[in-house]
């Protein structure tokens, strides 16, 4: 009797638990960053909104799709369960269906052009506590959608790979942290079907790594910023 009072009392506290439940895993979605291998596009502390209707309408909580909504595009960062156990991941679609993506000396090869990074900036970045390695920062131009990426030539990297041909519903995917990424060279290409939404902007963003000398400093330039 004291269960069935209390849900009665409290019913419309827990519908609206279960709409926001339903609103996070169907509609929309926020993401925080816990490693760097988004550098220097997203940083750790970061949280991202993601729109889970960007592409498909799934029954929540499960990969069905119900709906086709819109098609992945180059360029568009995207969180992904991983099909190499099931980890969520954040990382940037560079290879459509039917392209065929390659890699050499760290260069990114699409349909057999090189996509030569341009503007390159060197900078000290920490890997490590205490170990700081040089970080060369330039942009790469994926077909008119620019975006920065990051190379670190001190640490063990795959930086190259032999030219494949992305299968039909499928997506290759890189960090933008080249050289400090699990991506589609470890994890394989990835069915449409994993992939949960684009992140579109940084939410809120907070030092937490203590780069600025304390700790969860609050990176305000960074709140609502657009993701490219």
């Amino acid at each position: 009797m004291n269960l069935r009072r209390s849900l009665r009392d409290n019913r419309g506290f827990i519908l609206f638990l279960l709409s926001f439940a339903l609103f996070r895993t169907a509609v929309a979605d926020w993401n925080p960053i816990p490693s760097g291998s988004m550098r220097p596009t997203l940083l750790e502390g970061d949280v991202v909104l993601v729109n889970r209707l960007a592409y498909d309408l799934k029954l929540p909580l499960t990969d069905v799709v119900l709906l086709p909504l819109g098609e992945p595009q180059r360029g568009d960062v995207v969180t992904l369960s991983s099909p190499a156990g099931g980890t969520r991941l954040i990382k940037r679609i560079v290879g459509l269906p039917g392209d065929r993506v390659a890699m050499r000396d760290d260069v990114l090869i699409l349909n057999g052009r090189a996509l030569a990074p341009a503007d390159r900036q060197t900078s000290g970045e920490t890997v490590a506590p205490g170990w700081v390695v040089d970080a060369v920062r330039a942009t790469e131009d994926l077909g008119g959608r620019e975006h920065r990426v990051q190379l670190l030539p001190a640490l063990r990297a795959r930086r190259d790979f032999a030219e494949i041909t992305v299968p039909a519903s499928q997506y290759f995917l890189l960090g933008d942290n080249r050289d400090n990424s699990e991506d589609s060279r470890f994890i394989g290409t990835v069915p449409r079907e994993k992939l949960i939404g684009r992140a579109h902007h940084v939410l809120v963003s907070a030092d937490w790594l203590g780069e600025a000398g304390w700790r969860m400093a609050p990176r305000f330039e960074r709140w609502m910023s657009a993701i490219r």
